[in-house]
């Protein structure tokens, strides 16, 4: 069965506050849901979720759109279950809730497959490589969202900081759900597809790239494997495999090296697209957002336990240093 949680707030009169304004032209109560490929459904509040998902609704309600007031918030996961993603869907758009939130190129084109009309907000890959749209300027039809990568040059980027982090890398692999990142960005990289992003696939995965004598790995920028970093980061040094991750969480979980979007900004576009989708504008003319900040983020206590020594060029480049 699909995990779901629904919260049903009754709206209320908001009193005082600088965001007294905006709450007053949003007194009719709308109902958004909020649907992610892999962070369980209790992991989707301002309160318990990860940094993005709190930047989200901190925004929402900043710009006047809150639950308790003139919300309400249906969550969904399909828990890292690609198989999922088609009946998830159905039963949200069976719903019609006047926006939905969805991560995840493949989750969001089965909600694009179920409904033409319910505006969609994505937090995607690259929406043009995929096929999910056409233009960013004008993405058309019911969907606009945010780019977790600044076209595919990003991966190339990665490469070349994994390669200075890991001069003697010569077999690098690049984990993945799907070969469309790796092949847009023309990078020639031993692959390693997962069908599920699950404790269990990926746990024969480092296996795999274990006995395969792989140096070092790139992780893919989907949000199905952010759900599980604690583990990919475990596992990356049971294996003993340098890696550069896509997300600063990865860093924070002890992961070698993140060159990574900032969430927090992409977070409050989104929140910005829901608001103007609230109050009537059209998904399709609201451009289609790319990450304007970028952070790099090295991990030493990790470096120190591969025995590896971080270039001073490199260390001089980061954002942030973990000791």
């Amino acid at each position: 069965m699909l995990r779901r949680k629904f919260v049903s707030l009754v709206a209320g009169a908001v009193v005082g506050g600088p965001s007294l304004g905006r709450a007053q032209q949003s007194q009719k109560q709308r109902r958004i849901a909020f649907v992610h490929s892999g962070i369980a459904v209790d992991k989707l509040t301002e309160a318990t979720g990860p940094l993005w998902v709190r930047a989200f609704h901190a925004e929402l309600r900043r710009l006047g759109y809150a639950e308790g007031t003139n919300l309400v918030v249906e969550r969904y996961s399909a828990d890292g279950s690609s198989a999922r993603f088609a009946p998830v869907a159905a039963e949200v758009v069976a719903r019609k809730p006047d926006a939905i939130i969805a991560n995840h190129n493949p989750l969001v084109k089965a909600f694009l497959e179920a409904t033409t009309t319910i505006p969609i907000v994505g937090i995607t890959t690259d929406p043009i490589a995929t096929g999910l749209i056409a233009s960013l300027a004008r993405p058309g039809g019911n969907l606009t969202g945010v780019s977790v990568i600044a076209g595919p040059g990003i991966l190339s980027k990665r490469l070349q900081i994994l390669r200075e982090a890991v001069p003697k890398a010569h077999k690098v692999a690049y984990l993945q759900s799907s070969g469309l990142e790796a092949e847009a960005a023309g990078l020639a990289l031993e692959g390693k597809m997962l069908a599920e992003v699950n404790e269990a696939q990926l746990r024969d995965a480092f296996t795999e790239m274990a006995d395969r004598k792989v140096d070092a790995l790139l992780i893919s920028d989907g949000g199905s494997f952010l759900a599980q970093s604690p583990l990919i980061v475990e596992l990356a040094a049971k294996h003993r495999l340098a890696a550069i991750y896509p997300y600063r969480d990865y860093a924070e979980h002890g992961g070698l090296v993140a060159y990574a979007p900032e969430l927090g900004e992409l977070a409050k576009r989104m929140a910005s697209d829901v608001a103007e989708i609230l109050k009537g504008a059209k998904p399709g003319e609201i451009p289609y957002y790319q990450p304007t900040k970028f952070e790099l983020v090295i991990n030493l206590k990790t470096a120190n336990a591969l025995g590896l020594v971080v270039p001073p060029t490199l260390l001089a480049l980061a954002d942030a240093v973990i000791e």
